[in-house]
């Protein structure tokens, strides 16, 4: 396995990129560490397939560097490489056996033919196609195919890392689970160092050690799932992670106190200087509904199985707040925020709260 530096890269596909909306990663400078697992996550154009590209050898940068242990492989192929990588597609030989798809590349190495039989069986097993082994790639169903090309990324041990470019696309729901949690399994028993692009944040967070958030071309915030939940560093993530995501929304600012409209909310510090326009942000986890605090107009109560989202106006700002599935919203409703859960933004940057 190997530890991966991305040295302040940035990439265009055009010619001769001028600005910075010419380039599809505006800059991006990050360690992979040597056997974590990681997920870039992000909507779709957001440049996490090309950093991935870049990382498998697919793409060579436009500006930067790219080390492998110490070892520049910027202009290196992605074979020289030495990596694996599992596209958003199945990527197979429909006239080989599944057992012959994944003994190909171990093959092709000169492995000895017991460690093939050996290592083959076990990925057949870890992916659940043992009983096709015989079986020829042609007549199987996409599925079935896409497990094909994830065992073949698996099956080697000498890699330097095990690249996925959204492999659970094609998979129907339960088998994603099912391999999500096997992925982890292997990830905690061989310890690769493992990249998997994703737009699903689901996929993101019960996949990775640490999620790489990525926005129009650069990171936003590279954090644990928890760190991702509770402290986003940009708007963006407070959005993009969590269901629903963050109610973000303008504020004034006095020391400890931030207003909304009429209302006053009590901050559990005083903002750090920031300029820029400034928001609140809470997780609607955070939003406590009762009979004390500040009036809201509820406009949507939705029951999603385990807990309720309450849809309320608060001065003229849409918030959602999370309830129990066995409470019920006060016939006059108001709502306190936790300040455990409060965040403050300036140009959508988060600021610390000082005592």
């Amino acid at each position: 396995m190997a530890r991966i530096d991305v040295n302040h890269i940035r990439h265009s596909y055009l010619p001769n990129p001028q600005k910075d909306a010419d380039f599809a990663l505006k800059e991006v400078h990050h360690t992979f560490e040597d056997g974590g697992a990681y997920a870039l996550l992000g909507p779709s154009g957001c440049g996490k397939t090309t950093l991935l590209n870049i990382i498998s050898g697919l793409l060579h940068p436009s500006h930067g560097q790219l080390l492998f242990n110490g070892k520049d492989v910027t202009r290196l192929s992605t074979q020289e490489r030495n990596i694996a990588q599992v596209f958003q597609f199945p990527v197979i030989y429909d006239t080989m056996t599944v057992y012959d798809n994944l003994a190909f590349p171990l093959r092709n190495r000169g492995v000895p033919e017991a460690d093939v039989d050996r290592k083959v069986r076990e990925t057949l097993d870890m992916i659940d196609l043992a009983e096709l082994a015989k079986k020829k790639a042609r007549g199987l169903t996409a599925d079935q195919k896409q497990k094909i090309s994830l065992g073949r990324g698996l099956v080697r041990s000498d890699v330097n890392a095990i690249l996925f470019d959204e492999p659970l696309t094609v998979i129907d729901p339960h088998m994603k689970w099912v391999l999500r949690s096997q992925l982890k399994q292997l990830h905690r028993r061989f310890g690769y160092t493992m990249v998997y692009v994703t737009h699903d944040q689901t996929e993101a967070l019960t996949f990775a050690d640490r999620v790489v958030v990525m926005y129009d071309g650069e990171i936003v915030q590279i954090g644990t799932p928890a760190e991702l939940f509770e402290r986003p560093r940009h708007t963006f993530v407070g959005y993009f992670i969590g269901s629903p995501g963050m109610n973000v929304m303008p504020v004034a600012i006095d020391g400890k106190t931030a207003t909304i409209g009429s209302q006053r909310i009590e901050l559990p510090g005083v903002p750090k200087a920031g300029a820029g326009a400034i928001e609140l942000g809470i997780r609607p986890e955070y939003v406590r509904l009762g009979r004390d605090g500040m009036s809201v107009k509820i406009s949507k109560v939705e029951d999603v199985g385990r807990h309720k989202v309450v849809r309320a106006n608060l001065e003229g700002r849409e918030i959602a707040a999370v309830i129990g599935e066995d409470e019920t919203v006060p016939a006059e409703p108001k709502v306190r925020f936790d300040p455990a859960g409060i965040n403050i933004y300036a140009d959508s940057w988060r600021v610390e709260m000082g005592a």
